[in-house]
C-alpha cells in the first residue's frame, strides 16, 4: 500500500516533496509533517491580522486566505492560497493546507495533511490524517485518532507503530454527515462513506459504505468520479 496509489501529490506541495515519498505507506508521512515545516522555516504572517486570530510560531498563511475574526493557529502550519478559515476554526500543530480548502466553524485539525480544495466544513475533528485533493467530510464527521485502549493501531493486521493515527482518505474520498472513521481508517480515492455510520478498515475505491434496514454493512459499488 503506497501513497502514489492514494493522491496526486499537487504541484503546490513540491517545496515539500522532499519529505513525503509517494512510494511510502501513506500513514508514514505522519512522522514527517512536524519535520517538513520546521525545517522549512515558515515566514510569519505577511500582513496585519484583525480581530482575535491567535497565532503561534513558524507560520505562514498565503495572503489570499480568508480569515474569521477569530480563530487558532497552532506552531508549525501553512495555509496556501484562496482557503477559507470560518469562525472558531483551531488549527493545532503541524498542519499543511492546500490550496482553495475550506476549514469550516468550529473544525480541529493536528498533525495533518490537507490536499488542495478539500471541504472540512462544520464541526469536523481531523487529527493524524492524510486529505488528498477533492476530499469532503460531512457536517460532523469526525477522524478519530486514538484507541480507547491506546496500543498501536494496525491496518490489514499490519502494526504501523502509531498510537496516534487518524485516517488515510485518497482523491475525492467523501465522509457523510455525524459519521466516525475509527483509527487507522484507511479510504481510498472516490470511496464513500454514508451518515451517522461508525466505520473501520479499508474501502476500496469506487465503493460506498452504507447501512441497509436490518443494521448490516454493506458495500456497493459506484460510479467513478471523473
Amino acid at each position: 500500500m503506497k501513497a502514489i496509489d492514494f493522491f496526486q501529490f499537487p504541484e503546490n506541495f513540491n517545496r515539500f516533496s522532499e519529505y513525503f515519498d509517494l512510494n511510502q505507506a501513506p500513514w508514514e508521512w505522519l512522522s514527517r509533517i512536524k519535520v517538513a515545516l520546521e525545517e522549512k522555516d515558515l515566514q510569519n504572517l505577511p500582513r496585519e491580522i484583525g480581530g482575535e486570530v491567535s497565532i503561534g510560531r513558524n507560520v505562514y498563511v498565503h495572503p489570499s486566505v480568508r480569515l474569521p475574526h477569530f480563530a487558532t493557529l497552532g506552531n508549525n502550519v501553512f495555509i496556501d492560497e484562496d482557503t477559507e478559515l470560518r469562525p472558531g476554526a483551531y488549527i493545532r500543530d503541524n498542519v499543511i493546507i492546500g490550496r482553495g480548502c475550506v476549514i469550516g466553524n468550529s473544525c480541529e485539525l493536528k498533525n495533518s495533511v490537507v490536499m488542495n480544495y478539500v471541504q472540512i466544513p462544520h464541526f469536523n475533528y481531523v487529527g493524524d490524517s492524510i486529505l488528498g485533493n477533492h476530499c469532503h467530510l460531512g457536517a460532523g464527521a469526525v477522524l478519530a485518532n486514538l484507541r480507547l485502549d491506546k496500543k498501536c493501531i494496525s491496518v490489514l493486521k499490519n502494526d504501523t507503530g502509531l498510537k496516534k493515527f487518524g485516517s488515510i482518505l485518497g482523491d475525492q474520498a467523501q465522509v457523510g454527515c455525524n459519521s466516525v472513521l475509527n483509527p487507522g481508517t484507511i479510504l481510498h480515492k472516490n470511496a464513500l462513506i454514508s451518515a451517522c455510520m461508525s466505520f473501520s478498515g479499508v474501502l476500496q475505491s469506487n465503493k460506498i459504505a452504507f447501512i441497509n434496514r436490518n443494521g448490516a454493512l454493506v458495500l456497493k459499488d459506484i460510479e467513478p468520479n471523473g
